[in-house]
């Protein structure tokens, strides 16, 4: 099996996004993000994404984004891909890319340009130029629905393009994109975790993106052996049991997301340190006894 047919169908499964975690003094803590790492892992997840939007990636540094890169293969030893994020400029991507291929990573995401000038055809010509100048398969991070369909096909049919990381409520768009492929396209991978998978699922998309495996990756695992046997129902029950703690992610424009995971890794005995700016630094009283009893019901302790 060549690599990137290894790597369409491990998308198929998981993509662990990890946190990264900080010191006291405000710097990347590499030992505790490598344990965090190390335990998505050994759970079995199938990808590690290594300095995603749970990872902050908007937030760190270029050098800082290279540490958590080296950090998550040296962590994950081979036992699962990792994923290394790239973004920002063209240069800045396609440096961070090469860099990650050197590191030993297995494939690289692009993040989607944030600037607000970006025109939908320059954002996919963005991941293409990517995609040719980068020797490492790609997966291409969509998050939202400004592409049409022949840009997000051109983005697809890249011979060096091996996932669509989705992540766009676009469902309509969605399935136009599925029924548009073949067997040779990126895998269309559910880039809005485990809440949306099962539409995304029935629409002919597979695996999908997590942030709960930094908490809880058993019961992600469980969700996706359910969508995988076909079992809608007990697929909708699991995702009940996480609806209260990515209700919670949604606060504020999201704002909220990588908080919550982060103070639910200080109740697992991981403090992983506040977010930085502009996410939000700490959830407030009300919302933080909330996540606690989750985490309680869940059968976790500690406050």
């Amino acid at each position: 099996m060549d690599n990137q047919t290894s790597l369409r169908r491990a998308l198929c499964g998981i993509s662990g996004v990890h946190a990264t975690a900080y010191t006291a003094e405000g710097g990347v803590d590499a030992d505790l993000t490598a344990r965090i790492v190390e335990r998505i892992v050994a759970a079995g997840i199938h990808n590690i994404v290594a300095a995603g939007n749970t990872g902050e990636f908007y937030a760190l540094s270029p050098d800082e984004v290279r540490l958590v890169h080296d950090t998550a293969v040296a962590a994950a030893r081979g036992r699962s891909n990792v994923v290394a994020a790239v973004g920002r400029s063209l240069t800045e991507a396609i440096a961070l890319g090469r860099r990650a291929k050197e590191a030993g990573a297995n494939a690289i995401m692009s993040h989607q340009p944030l600037d607000p000038f970006a025109a939908p055809q320059a954002q996919a010509a963005y991941f293409r130029a990517i995609a040719d100048a980068v020797d490492l398969p790609l997966v291409a991070y969509v998050r939202s629905d400004a592409m049409g369909l022949a840009d997000l096909l051109s983005v697809a049919n890249h011979p060096n393009v091996v996932g669509v990381k989705f992540a766009s409520t676009n469902l309509m768009l969605l399935a136009e994109c599925v029924r548009s492929s073949d067997a040779a396209t990126a895998v269309w991978v559910c880039g809005l975790a485990e809440g949306w998978a099962a539409p995304f699922y029935a629409l002919g998309a597979r695996g999908f993106t997590s942030g709960l495996v930094n908490i809880d990756p058993a019961r992600s695992l469980a969700i996706h052996a359910a969508l995988e046997a076909g079992d809608y129902g007990k697929a909708r029950a699991l995702v009940s049991e996480i609806a209260r703690f990515e209700t919670l992610r949604t606060r504020y424009g999201n704002g909220a997301n990588v908080t919550v995971v982060k103070e639910a890794l200080g109740l697992l005995g991981f403090p992983a340190g506040s977010v930085r700016l502009p996410g939000l630094p700490a959830l407030d009283p009300a919302d933080r006894e909330t996540l606690v009893q989750e985490i309680a019901r869940w059968g976790f302790g500690g406050r």
